[in-house]
């Protein structure tokens, strides 16, 4: 799930490079939420799955999760990362974005049970982040002396996506179901950005887009929201707010296999050196590398005769 998740948010960076041509970002996010919402509902009324609210006693404790997921999880840290790469390169932005689960690792120390620091997490974090800097290019660091703004903008959205991970996981045991969470999120984030997109963006005097933009505004609301999300919150029930929060490890992976499958791109021997650090960081958080198989028991044999 964890790998293709990634696939999913790593390619909706071509969806979106190919929206901002001719719509702002605000608009894109909003038709973005508001479509996928739309196509969460219409496979949660085929699956025969309940509406979120209905039959539940505890509607005002949904509903907050729903507004705490849309404000941390799409809001805040989508807005930050278009303001901030106004300022910084998008090869920096993937590095600071990429330090969301250093940030994961400690809230969930605090704020979820069960997911406590261990060295090995924090060390298979910090082997993962190096892979992402040996992928994306090291010269992509020099950027660290200027734009610091940006900077600090790209690193609050990794910061609020931590936030909303933590958030997703303690809301689990409330028994929402993946779709309806993700439903509620995408839903409440539309409602929210709505008056944000009629009043600052004017979206009504903006011409129709293009049938290649509309495609990728499809594609992101389809696969990189409705689908992704529902792998996503599936994912934090099942294996943790941290072992989520790795996709942003993953994304530069898939991003540059994209680049090499499609766009001619050339494989380094960087790549190769920042896929095993990734692979192996992965390896430590799961703690497979610590855990030593299971001595077989000679069963004892009776002597012959007996």
């Amino acid at each position: 799930m964890l790998g293709f998740l990634a696939v999913l948010w790593g390619a909706s960076f071509f969806a979106i490079e190919i929206a901002v041509t001719e719509l702002p970002p605000v608009t894109i996010v909003n038709i973005r939420v508001g479509l996928a919402a739309l196509v969460l509902y219409g496979y949660l009324r085929v699956a025969g799955i309940a509406p979120p609210f209905k039959g539940r006693s505890d509607k005002a404790l949904v509903l907050l999760a729903f507004v705490l997921m849309a404000i941390f999880n799409n809001i805040i840290p989508a807005t930050l990362i278009v303001w901030g790469q106004t300022h910084i390169t998008s090869s920096l932005a993937s590095i600071l974005n990429a330090t969301m689960p250093l940030f994961t690792v400690f809230m969930a120390h605090f704020f979820v049970s069960g997911e406590r620091l261990s060295l090995n997490r924090l060390a298979g974090v910090l082997v993962g982040f190096s892979g992402v800097v040996f992928i994306v290019g090291p010269y992509a660091l020099e950027g660290m002396l200027s734009g610091v703004a940006g900077q600090v903008a790209i690193l609050g959205a990794a910061f609020s996506y931590s936030i909303a991970v933590v958030i997703g996981r303690r809301f689990v045991r409330l028994g929402i179901k993946p779709v309806q969470m993700a439903l509620g999120q995408a839903g409440t984030a539309a409602i929210i950005l709505l008056p944000v997109t009629l009043i600052y963006d004017k979206a009504y005097l903006l011409p129709v887009p293009s049938w290649h933009v509309i495609a990728a505004l499809v594609s992101l609301a389809t696969l990189s929201t409705a689908f992704a999300y529902l792998l996503y919150f599936r994912l934090i029930a099942e294996a943790g707010a941290t072992n989520a929060s790795l996709v942003t490890l993953l994304i530069p992976v898939v991003a540059t296999s994209l680049g090499v499958s499609f766009l001619g791109e050339v494989f380094e021997p960087a790549h190769g050196i920042g896929l095993l650090l990734i692979a192996f960081g992965l390896m430590l958080i799961d703690g497979r590398l610590g855990k030593r198989r299971p001595r077989l028991r000679a069963e004892a044999v009776p002597p012959e005769g007996r």
